[in-house]
């Protein structure tokens, strides 16, 4: 099959097993993060409790007011160090007695903050030190035992073990791991082609729901599977024995194998978790702020060239999975190009007057804030392609093979390679290797807060020569 072929979504499937049958696990990424919570409620509820009810046994009910006063002003200091100590990790999940011992260590630091500041701001008098040293030792020993309870939550939301993890099976060293799912990557069709879409597409749906795979594969197939793990946000390892006798860093040894790491997600659980909330509040304000312009575009079109009003299209999202996306429909009806091989240019006869003017004002994205609030894009990431884009006449993945790094995140409405006016068709090569290098630079150094400066920079540029 050639490689335009493989990029072409009605193409017959390769013959392969059916990988949809898998016995996929439940994702534990929401559970783990009510567990989180849990852990964080347990703090909450061991200082307060800790302080009044040292206040109300030394003091009575006056005792009482002033030991929540000390609860609230060390609460605030000892949630912010718990955060940094990793006092809520995956770590502490997988061990009571870890978390444990790292929530006692924030207290610690945490009261020794309050002291000194109290001490600073010479305020230290209007506190019962008594109040302040009972309360600080009753919410250690209070802490501590609520962690070990909440160990049972724990379990309970998350089973024995607070990850799920997968070995592939594709031709390498027997590989157990105890409580591991194992797929056998030949039952499966599981096939590393870097120049097939629908491959990379099957084998991110049997990934889906797993924190950490493993590969065992034969020498020649690592490299693939290295750049299908790296773009499949997870945790990825491939199977090396030799890593075992050069004790590589990086590299871990299980079941008497050795495992070189290839991969880790670019963004951690609370990351994701703060992106995700970022885009929900941020897309959802949109949509409500916009639909009267929204309205305004629809009309626009079905009054120049009818329905349909919106143009969908499948195109490539995280972990290489086929996603489907919104525009307004900005070409004739009869025109379209719905498997993208051939970009728009500045005097494409197939564009409509209305496309013309809501691609030149990028209008036509507006109905992509739907596909934030499903959770198949994020406001800023790389923009998702179409399966048959080409940079000259060859198809984007053809020019650079690191160009599948770039979907180790959801795609975005905006990002880094628009905000420096890297859009617009791709006749050469190069043109897509300047938008690779600015999506790889985006994955390496995500923040929130370059996020906000990424949209905010969109905002000057929604106006663009290359918009067409």
């Amino acid at each position: 099959m050639s490689a335009r072929q493989a990029a072409n979504p009605q193409s017959p499937p390769a013959q392969a097993g059916d990988a949809a049958a898998f016995a996929q696990p439940e994702s534990l990424e929401r559970r783990r993060l009510q567990s989180y919570l849990a852990q964080m409620l347990g703090d909450v509820v061991a200082i307060i409790a800790g302080f009044c009810l040292t206040g109300y046994l030394y003091l009575g009910m006056t005792g009482l007011g002033q030991a929540f006063e000390l609860a609230q002003l060390l609460l605030p200091v000892y949630l912010t160090l718990a955060l940094y100590n990793a006092a809520y990790s995956l770590s502490g999940l997988q061990s009571a007695s870890k978390g444990a011992q790292r929530a006692l260590l924030s207290l610690m630091m945490g009261v020794a903050v309050v002291v000194f500041f109290a001490f600073y701001t010479k305020s230290s008098a209007e506190f019962s030190r008594v109040l302040f040293t009972g309360g600080a030792l009753l919410t250690a020993f209070t802490l501590v035992w609520l962690r070990f309870q909440i160990a049972a939550v724990v379990r309970w939301r998350c089973g024995p073990r607070v990850t799920n993890e997968l070995v592939i099976d594709d031709g390498g060293p027997a590989l157990h791991w105890p409580g591991a799912f194992h797929a056998d990557a030949a039952a499966l069709g599981l096939i590393p082609a870097l120049d097939d879409p629908r491959a990379l597409n099957r084998i991110g749906a049997v990934l889906g729901g797993f924190d950490r795979v493993a590969v065992s594969c034969t020498p020649g197939r690592r490299a693939a599977w290295a750049m299908i793990l790296k773009s499949a946000n997870i945790d990825g390892e491939v199977l090396d024995d030799s890593v075992s006798a050069l004790g590589a860093t990086g590299a871990r040894i299980a079941s008497g194998h050795g495992l070189l790491r290839v991969s880790i997600g670019p963004l951690g659980l609370r990351a994701r978790a703060a992106k995700r909330l970022f885009d929900v509040v941020l897309a959802g304000t949109g949509l409500v702020l916009l639909a009267p312009l929204m309205l305004l575009v629809t009309l626009a079109i079905l009054i120049e060239d009818g329905a349909p009003v919106l143009f969908v299209q499948r195109r490539v999202g995280r972990a290489n999975r086929f996603i489907t996306i919104y525009k307004f429909r900005s070409m004739r009806a009869a025109r379209r190009d719905d498997a993208g091989d051939q970009s728009a240019t500045r005097d494409d006869v197939r564009l409509t007057r209305v496309g013309r003017f809501i691609r030149r004002t990028s209008l036509d994205e507006l109905p992509q804030l739907i596909n934030v609030i499903e959770g198949k894009m994020s406001l800023v990431g790389p923009r998702p392609h179409a399966l048959g884009s080409q940079a000259g006449d060859k198809l984007f993945w053809e020019v650079d093979r690191r160009y599948w790094l770039r979907h180790a995140l959801k795609p975005g409405l905006t990002g880094l390679a628009q905000v420096r006016g890297l859009r617009g068709a791709t006749h050469e090569e190069s043109d897509l290797a300047e938008r690779l290098g600015a999506d790889l630079e985006y994955l390496d150094g995500w923040s929130l807060w370059r996020d906000m400066r990424i949209i905010a920079a969109t905002l000057r540029v929604l106006v663009h020569e290359k918009a067409f």
